[in-house]
């Protein structure tokens, strides 16, 4: 499986790290040795609103070779949505069969149109943004709808990251990397 990171200026850092880790253990611990993934954005680098900066993998590359996508959110996808040039790169992902998101991520993926007659959900406080590109918001941490899955809010990246684990790779694997991450979600 090969997996693609969209990262961009304004991310949420734990958006994308609370995803990561639990879906890196997945390799690491054996479960999916043949797992892959890169980190791909439009700019050469990306920072979040306070400066912490990454170098990604690929720049502006298609995303048409990925299996799956994974957008995390952020206060750069309110201005991303309506970049024309960033879009048009995002829509290159149109045939990968499943997109993921967390917080406002779901955004750029509604603007791309990928949540068309789907149910999604986004951070509490951006409901109303995302009611137009999508056919139902939902009010829960994880929504899966046809190849489409969004989480809530920023630390609802956990509990997303443990759930892929656990469609990927079974109950027990997710079990584990929750343990040996000493997390204990209520």
């Amino acid at each position: 499986m090969k997996l693609g990171y969209i990262l961009f200026d304004g991310i949420t850092w734990l958006d994308f790290i609370g995803v990561y880790d639990p879906i890196s253990r997945l390799k690491t611990l054996g479960y999916l040795p043949d797992l892959q993934w890169d980190c791909c954005a439009f700019t050469p680098t990306v920072k979040d609103h306070l400066g912490l900066t990454l170098i990604p993998t690929h720049v502006q590359t298609s995303l048409s070779s990925y299996d799956v996508i994974i957008v995390p959110g952020g206060k750069g996808t309110r201005t991303l949505i309506s970049d024309s040039a960033f879009m048009e790169w995002l829509s290159t992902a149109s045939h990968v069969p499943l997109k993921i998101s967390i917080c406002t991520g779901s955004l750029l993926l509604g603007a791309a149109g990928f949540l068309k007659n789907k149910k999604a959900t986004t951070h509490f406080s951006e409901y109303d943004t995302l009611k137009p590109y999508c056919a139902q918001v939902v009010q829960d941490r994880v929504v899966e709808d046809h190849g489409v899955i969004t989480a809530g809010a920023v630390a609802s990246s956990l509990d997303l990251g443990l759930y892929l684990c656990e469609k990927w790779a079974g109950k027990a694997a997710a079990l584990d990397i929750q343990k040996r991450m000493d997390y204990h979600p209520a």
